[in-house]
């Protein structure tokens, strides 16, 4: 059954609604980002570059590295964001246009998405300057109740743990990215587990001018250790996108990696005097892998 018009929504040149994208634009692998401006702090290490579109917050560059066709898109801030790009995304590649319909599962494509971002560690022992690779995620929003995650035994009793820890009066949501991604493009970096929240201020344990629910909130994902047998996981940074990422990219049937330059240490107080350094070295490191 062809997909009705008001759920694939197309622009009137046939382009996927909010990223303004066709088909042809995109390669298989993609680097997401979540700042418009830093799409461009990608694609200037292209060797060329021959697509550049933007609608609203969502800016795409096609080009060229040492010969591999690469996509850089942003995102934006939050899971919410992240429902509508990665949806079509895996639209551009998995559904035909022109008859509206899902291709077959057997002629799926397998996209290869990596994030880049910026984070904050709330560990002591994790130096700002720092890059991370996400092993898996814990996500502290809603996106999840609205989609049929299944989860394995292991990440459902990590995020019970974390549940319990925080005091929170729902069960979070564990992934485990792309081993394929980690293993490629993570060596030398540290591993860790990171945290997605539903805010920057609040949802961090960040507090202005109001009062927090949970103003040791810190201290309490600091103290969560999970053991399985497979060994001791703890919490390591937080973050506003990946367990969005981790969680759409099993359902759609990507690999999916996020990769974090730590920018500040909420546990010592310290932020990066050149932020924008630790991001430009993530990104040369991850183009030089791929």
């Amino acid at each position: 059954m062809a997909i009705a018009n008001s759920e694939l929504i197309l622009n009137a040149d046939g382009s996927i609604y909010h990223l303004n994208l066709l088909p042809d634009h995109i390669s298989d692998t993609i680097i997401t980002v979540g700042d418009p401006d830093r799409v461009a702090q990608v694609s200037r290490h292209f060797d060329s570059i021959e697509t550049e579109i933007s609608k609203r917050e969502f800016v795409t560059h096609v080009g060229y590295y040492r010969g591999k066709r690469l996509t850089v898109v942003s995102t934006g801030i939050g899971t919410d964001n992240l429902d509508i790009v990665l949806n079509e995304l895996d639209a551009l590649v998995n559904i035909d246009f022109v008859t509206r319909q899902p291709l077959p599962i057997e002629e799926h494509i397998k996209l290869r998405i990596i994030r880049i971002g910026t984070s904050g560690t709330m560990q002591p022992d994790i130096p700002v300057g720092s890059h991370l690779v996400s092993e898996h995620a814990i996500g502290l929003e809603s996106l999840m109740q609205f989609y049929p995650l299944v989860e394995t035994g292991a990440e459902v009793e990590f995020a019970t743990a974390v549940q319990q820890a925080v005091g929170l009066d729902y069960r979070p949501y564990c992934v485990l990215g792309s081993d394929l991604l980690r293993e490629q493009l993570g060596v030398g970096m540290i591993s860790g587990n990171t945290v997605t929240c539903p805010g920057f201020y609040g949802p961090q344990g960040r507090s202005l001018r109001l009062a927090l629910r949970y103003p040791d909130l810190l201290e309490r994902l600091r103290s969560v250790q999970y053991s399985n047998a497979e060994g001791t996981f703890r919490l390591t940074n937080f973050e506003m996108e990946t367990a969005g990422y981790y969680a759409l990219g099993r359902m759609l049937g990507h690999e999916v990696v996020s990769l974090n330059a730590i920018v500040a240490n909420r546990a010592t107080g310290e932020f990066a005097e050149r932020p924008d350094q630790v991001v430009n070295d993530l990104i040369a490191k991850t183009l030089e892998r791929l």
